[in-house]
């Protein structure tokens, strides 16, 4: 009788994890395909700002000829963006093209005139607003890696995880320069 008690626990034992493997797995599933339907809109706002950017750096070249360093940057991180093929190659292209446009900012705090055009004014409002659409995608992109990475990592979640071999999905962090306190000069240009 002992013997079929044990086979009858380890039975249903095994049941109870096999079913609860199978919850998680569909879980899973959908935590991943969310993450990749959320990351589509973060490539979605990451083009819209490449669609502006050369708007933006015509008409600062207009008045700021002297700039030409910023513009390469920034021209060389549209390329990067434009050729990246995976998350992680995306987002540290839109981190340096991040930067790149931060180093635009202050050309245009050191030309006064330029904020006064109205094309580029309108140009910032929009690189504006797609700024905030990115950081909203992003932060909405990071919850749903942080849920997901969650599930992966708790019992008996993880052992769902390991068996089928679900990876950790990588967070959207900010650039390094994004912890800098950015310096602002009304002195004359190139001071």
């Amino acid at each position: 009788m002992t013997w079929i008690r044990k086979t009858g626990l380890a039975l249903a034992l095994a049941l109870t994890v096999f079913g609860s493997s199978g919850c998680s797995y569909n879980t899973f599933v959908s935590q991943e395909e969310s993450i990749k339907a959320q990351w589509g809109q973060v490539e979605n706002q990451l083009q819209r700002r490449n669609d502006l950017i050369p708007n933006l750096v015509e008409t600062v070249k207009g008045v700021a000829q002297q700039e030409q360093d910023v513009f390469g940057r920034i021209a060389d991180s549209r390329a990067k963006l434009a050729g990246a093929t995976t998350p992680e190659q995306q987002m540290q292209a839109a981190n340096e093209q991040s930067s790149a446009l931060a180093r635009l900012l202050v050309v245009v705090e050191n030309y006064p005139q330029l904020r006064s055009n109205e094309q580029f004014a309108r140009l910032m409002d929009e690189l504006s607003g797609t700024e905030n659409r990115i950081a909203v995608e992003r932060m909405r992109y990071n919850e749903r890696v942080q849920a997901y990475n969650t599930s992966r990592r708790q019992f008996p979640s993880n052992i769902t995880a390991s068996i089928f071999g679900f990876k950790e999905y990588q967070v959207f962090d900010a650039p390094k320069e994004a912890e800098a306190v950015p310096r602002v000069n009304f002195g004359k240009p190139g001071a």
